[in-house]
């Protein structure tokens, strides 16, 4: 296994995780290996629905009709 070390973390926040360890019954290096699982998780789950988002969008997109025509349109009404 890999050693990460991390300095000037602020007070605050290693109280803070301090605090979550201690709830949780777990160390500070555990509580601290979780949350960053937890992040990588979320931001990989986030750009996958970003990017399938797009793609829905592009797959909307190139079935609609463009300005031009929906100008013509409207203007014969």
């Amino acid at each position: 296994m890999s050693i990460l070390h991390v300095r000037n973390i602020p007070d605050e926040l290693y109280a803070r995780i301090q605090r979550r360890a201690e709830a949780q019954g777990r160390s500070i290096t555990a509580e601290v290996i979780g949350l960053l699982w937890q992040a990588i998780e979320e931001a990989e789950t986030d750009q996958a629905e970003v990017l399938s988002g797009i793609r829905r969008r592009r797959f909307f997109a190139a079935g609609a009709p463009d300005s031009t025509t929906l100008l013509r349109e409207d203007r014969r009404r």
